[in-house]
């Protein structure tokens, strides 16, 4: 390695150390009024990931695959990252990749929402504009195409099979969970989409506590409306997803969803979105079956990313 790769390779670790300082740590805020006519004993709460640099909780895995992907050489002299995404792991990309000077290439399935797209555009990422009846796994293919067509050009980053992504939550969120719930955690539930936060966040938990249920939530078929999760059955299966990992699965309606992303805005001010809204009914199906019992789920993203879907917000 010479020594100028060796200048680049350290400024831009650098400036990735700089940046980590404000991933994570996010708020762990208890849902209050959609939770009435639960137990008292049973406690019910969501971490607001929002709170990242980036606006999601895939800023997480963006930046340990880019530290990883950096330390490792793979995207030295402005060869381009290139990955598959429904659109906030891209925006978490290019939040990186415009700091670090790293260009970035995305697939993306061309109806993910106006707003995703003109916040890559801004953010100054490539993007390719897939089939959008293919969903999430024409934009996988596309990427592999262009992976293997061009090898000296991209470095796939491969979210959905790369260790990186379930390890990022393995050595932050869960530990965060841990920490703000003093331990007292008794049920996890994390919406499936590479299943890194479910991975990650569950071995984590498992560790510390074997009495700790992981409860994995997807939507209830192939073809549905909650953006950035997976209908496994029927999905092109991430390497990092391990579907005997959970205590059990919940599967979600795309218009119990919407119902429900309705009703964290006006009962507990929370604007977030769809699948954060799948959350909420998960996790509030799992605090029903309980007497007593502390349940924690991810809200992905706010819900700034889906003005468009005005019928989310009119309750239609």
């Amino acid at each position: 390695m010479t020594l100028l790769e060796l200048k680049q390779l350290d400024s831009e670790l650098i400036h990735i150390q700089g940046l980590a300082a404000h991933v994570g740590n996010t708020p762990l805020i208890p849902l209050q009024r959609v939770t009435r006519g639960l137990p008292s004993s049973v406690e019910v709460y969501i971490k607001a990931e929002w709170f990242n640099p980036g606006g999601s909780v895939k800023d997480r895995p963006a930046l340990n695959i880019l530290r990883n992907a950096l330390a490792d050489r793979n995207l030295v002299f402005g060869r381009r990252l290139l990955d598959s995404t429904s659109g906030n792991m891209g925006i978490s990309y290019a939040t990186f990749g415009a700091a670090f000077g790293i260009p970035i290439t995305l697939t993306v399935p061309a109806n993910a929402s106006p707003e995703r797209i003109a916040i890559l555009q801004a953010l100054g990422a490539e993007i390719v504009l897939t089939d959008p009846s293919e969903g999430s796994d024409g934009a996988i293919l596309e990427a592999r195409k262009l992976a293997a067509n061009k090898p000296d050009l991209y470095w796939y980053a491969n979210q959905y099979d790369n260790p990186a992504n379930w390890l990022a939550h393995y050595l932050t969120t869960g530990p965060e969970i841990l920490e703000q719930t003093d331990g007292r955690i008794t049920h996890f539930v994390a919406g499936l989409g590479t299943s890194g936060t479910m991975m990650g966040v569950g071995r984590c938990l498992r560790e510390r506590n074997s009495q700790v249920k992981i409860i994995s939530m997807q939507p209830d078929a192939a073809f549905h409306g909650l953006e950035g999760l997976k209908y496994m059955p029927a999905a092109i299966r991430p390497e990092i997803y391990d579907r005997s990992f959970a205590d059990a699965n919940i599967e979600v309606r795309t218009e119990t969803a919407r119902a429900m992303v309705l009703r964290l805005a006006r009962e507990e001010g929370l604007f977030v979105g769809i699948s954060s809204g799948a959350a909420a009914v998960a996790a509030l199906e799992v605090a029903a079956t309980l007497q007593e019992g502390v349940v924690v789920t991810i809200f992905p993203d706010a819900g700034y990313k889906y003005l468009s879907e005005r019928s989310l917000w009119e309750g239609e």
